[in-house]
């Protein structure tokens, strides 16, 4: 996979909109590009990842298990980041995630965008305020439907 390809693509994803373009690069260089096929599972529910993933091109499902959920989560917008929590943690994943037709996706290891955020205090306070805004919208989201969540 070329550098400059890999950087276009991460600059597409949303996530990777706090690195800079020489950061992207050298994210790029750590990056590698993977193609599925049709049915395959990409990652499943319970496995720790060792990164996120950008989706290039073709349509994913994204369900709590692999089969139960009859209307998973389709996702088919390139630059869709998957797993982007995985870029600061390593804990398992309560979704799993399979190949809907041929996909094509780069995979960001976690090791070299740690890497990065340990040599940049400024990628990092961006990273941890990306997360806040990320999981205050999730929290606003829910705040509606949370009387109709039934508690265990």
């Amino acid at each position: 996979m070329q550098i400059d390809d890999a950087a276009t693509i991460l600059a597409s994803a949303d996530f990777f909109e706090i690195c800079t373009d020489e950061q992207r690069r050298m994210l790029a260089f750590a990056s590698e590009r993977k193609r599925y096929s049709a049915g395959t599972v990409i990652s499943k529910s319970g496995d720790v990842p060792d990164g996120a993933f950008v989706l290039v091109s073709g349509t994913i499902s994204v369900a709590p298990e692999a089969d139960s959920d009859p209307n998973p989560y389709i996702v088919s917008q390139p630059g869709a980041v998957v797993g982007a929590m995985a870029m600061i943690v390593a804990r398992p994943r309560e979704l799993t995630v399979r190949a809907i037709n041929i996909v094509e996706m780069v995979f960001v290891p976690r090791h070299a965008f740690l890497k990065l955020a340990n040599q940049s205090p400024d990628l990092a306070e961006r990273a941890a305020d990306r997360i806040r805004r990320d999981l205050g919208s999730f929290v606003t989201a829910i705040g509606p439907v949370r009387d109709r969540i039934s508690k265990p």
